[in-house]
């Protein structure tokens, strides 16, 4: 979420909003060294909701390494959403997230989303013009729909176990490359 300013009070609300009160307490939160996380205030949360912070190392690559891919194929990804000015952004950050989110990635042959919530997301475009899905899915009962969406989460430990070993093995085989090249 963009932030027009960086300060303490900000972060405690966006923690708060986006975080705690949407998908409940976190056991940890990784932050960097920056004066805006590290203070009395986000100690006082800390306590609080009881969870711990963790602050990334600023030399550990691999800590930061994930942040720093993710960053860049937000930009790339915002670069084909905004406008030639692209001063509206903030205002377009959430398309291109949801973009990201319903992308199948190569190391674990599913997406974001479907990891997080065990189906898959459904486009703007499925509500104007009916995919099979949503056909399917409308046409059942209620009781039928949620059977339907308790077993998708019944299944959903198996996809994520699987998600992580195809990104174990992805990991294995650039490793092997990368050291073949060396």
């Amino acid at each position: 979420m963009p932030l027009k300013e960086m300060k303490k009070e900000n972060i405690i609300d966006f923690i708060k909003s986006n975080i705690i009160f949407r998908y409940g307490i976190p056991r940890y939160i990784v932050t960097d060294n920056g004066t805006p996380f590290n203070n009395k205030l986000i100690r006082t949360l800390c306590e609080k909701f009881n969870f711990k912070q963790h602050k990334s190392s600023i030399y550990n690559a691999a800590a930061n390494g994930l942040a720093k891919v993710f960053n860049k194929t937000l930009d790339n990804l915002l670069k084909k959403v905004v406008a030639k000015n692209k001063r509206d952004w903030h205002e377009r950050i959430g398309e291109a997230l949801s973009a990201y989110c319903m992308t199948c990635k190569t190391a674990t042959q599913a997406t974001p989303y479907s990891l997080v919530y065990g189906i898959e997301e459904v486009l703007p475009l499925e509500k104007q013009i009916p995919s099979l899905r949503m056909a399917i899915q409308e046409g059942l009962t209620t009781e039928s729909n949620a059977q339907l969406h308790l077993a998708k989460l019944e299944a959903l430990d198996k996809k994520r176990l699987e998600a992580q070993q195809k990104l174990e093995y992805y990991q294995a085989r650039l490793a092997r490359a990368f050291n073949k090249r060396v």
